[in-house]
């Protein structure tokens, strides 16, 4: 079900787990910012999400809220895990769901990751 992100940020969601050890994740990337692990419903061949380790509901609070340093080194994180997983030829897809209309599931910013085959739509019909 998608989510309000004007609502507060929720201590309880699953990505909040995943950061405080509570649930175990497939990780692939971590710093002083960010975790990287795989998604545990994949929609490609490869499919990570990246998190913040701050609580951040969204985007749009993300980017109101959060710090330069902060900012730089998720976008950093985000980067570093596509060049880790060698994404960078032939391409991959980055995707950040916002809200209900963008159908944003959990309430914590995530950076969704595609790659391993060819996108056509950039909006399936």
């Amino acid at each position: 079900m998608p989510i309000d992100p004007k609502l507060p940020y929720d201590e309880n969601n699953i990505f909040a787990k995943i950061l405080r050890g509570e649930l175990p994740c497939s990780k692939v990337y971590e710093d002083d910012y960010a975790l990287a692990f795989n998604d545990i419903r994949p929609q490609a061949p490869v499919h990570v999400l990246v998190i913040p380790k701050a609580a951040y509901v969204s985007w749009d609070d993300f980017t109101a809220k959060a710090d330069d340093a902060e900012i730089a080194g998720f976008m950093r994180a985000v980067g570093h895990v596509t060049r880790q997983l060698e994404l960078d030829e032939p391409g991959y897809r980055l995707m950040v769901n916002m809200g209900t209309n963008g159908h944003q599931e959990v309430p914590h910013l995530h950076v969704h990751i595609f790659g391993g085959r060819q996108f056509f739509q950039m909006i399936a019909e």
